[in-house]
């Protein structure tokens, strides 16, 4: 799967969430100031011809929709990170965490709570 840019990325996001829209529909979420339209479409089509999105027509426009799932590609960018940065080991990444976010013991604890929920 490819690494997508912040602009796509940021997309990507609007489209998660919303599910499905148009151009002008994810101009109307994006913060001020507002890219222009053609910027926004670019992008759009760029996601598309990466695997990330689909349309369908709708009148004389587009709908767009993303066919990779958020989760899927949040999975992929962790463990890019980690084997990136890490070099594959999940251990190295939440002790990096651990240390540069003053995580507490409790919380490291809690974590382990929850893992333990969905092993079983």
């Amino acid at each position: 799967m490819k690494q997508l840019t912040k602009a796509e990325e940021e997309i990507m996001q609007l489209l998660w969430d919303l599910e499905e829209a148009n151009v002008a529909a994810l101009i109307a979420e994006m913060p001020e100031p507002k890219p222009a339209y053609n910027t926004v479409s670019t992008i759009v089509r760029i996601l598309e011809n990466k695997g990330f999105v689909d349309h369908r027509q709708q009148g004389k426009g587009y709908i767009y929709f993303p066919i990779i799932a958020k989760e899927t590609y949040s999975n992929q960018s962790i463990n890019q990170l980690m084997n990136n940065y890490f070099n594959g080991s999940f251990k190295s990444m939440v002790s990096f965490f651990m240390k540069k976010n003053d995580l507490k013991t409790s919380d490291l604890e809690s974590i382990l709570k929850e893992i333990n929920k969905e092993e079983k």
